[in-house]
């Protein structure tokens, strides 16, 4: 009996799911909604993310415009985007919150490429910590005599193609994030 990996490569989808969406809080100097994601705003004394009490547009390459449905909420949601690590200081005319990007910087780019590398490499060791996962399943398998050799090794290379499957979409996500903070 074969191991069946679909539990393995969903995991691994989820892990590049979670990749993907930290890298689009990834400031990279234009203006983009994702950057909040994260930010959490008290309203009525439960954290709630930004998106949900206000709209948010892009309303220039460098600007993001926050509009409280509340205007009440203006102070606490400018207080909430000062106390997260987004870096920007937002600007508050009593309707309307703004966040304007800067220019990214040689130096900002190097840094922001070595923070996707990181987050690269700690994606691959979490698919990687999978493989290991599945491979250990295949071994108890083994010894619980539910698989002879030949599947434990044919169960253990398919769970080596799908990891590196996914190793190499996220060198290609990584290479695709680079290109667009260059570029900027």
């Amino acid at each position: 009996m074969k191991l069946d990996t679909t539990a393995y490569e969903s995991k691994m989808k989820k892990t590049i799911e979670v990749y993907e969406d930290n890298l689009g809080s990834v400031r990279v100097g234009r203006a983009n909604a994702a950057v909040l994601s994260r930010v959490n705003v008290d309203y009525y004394g439960t954290p709630t993310p930004i998106s949900s009490v206000a709209n948010v547009n892009v309303s220039d390459a460098r600007t993001l415009t926050i509009t409280p449905w509340d205007a009440s909420l203006n102070k606490p949601i400018e207080k909430a985007i000062l106390a997260s690590d987004v870096g920007i200081t937002p600007s508050n005319d009593g309707k309307v919150i703004r966040l304007l990007f800067p220019q990214l910087t040689e130096e900002r780019r190097k840094e922001l490429k070595k923070q996707i590398s990181k987050m690269g490499e700690d994606t691959k060791v979490a698919l990687r910590n999978i493989r290991r996962e599945a491979n250990d399943k295949c071994k108890d398998m083994k010894k619980a005599s539910e698989m002879n050799e030949d599947e434990q090794k044919q169960s253990e290379k398919s769970v080596q193609d799908l990891t590196d499957k996914y190793i190499k979409l996220v060198d290609e996500i990584t290479a695709k994030k680079d290109k667009e903070i260059m570029e900027i």
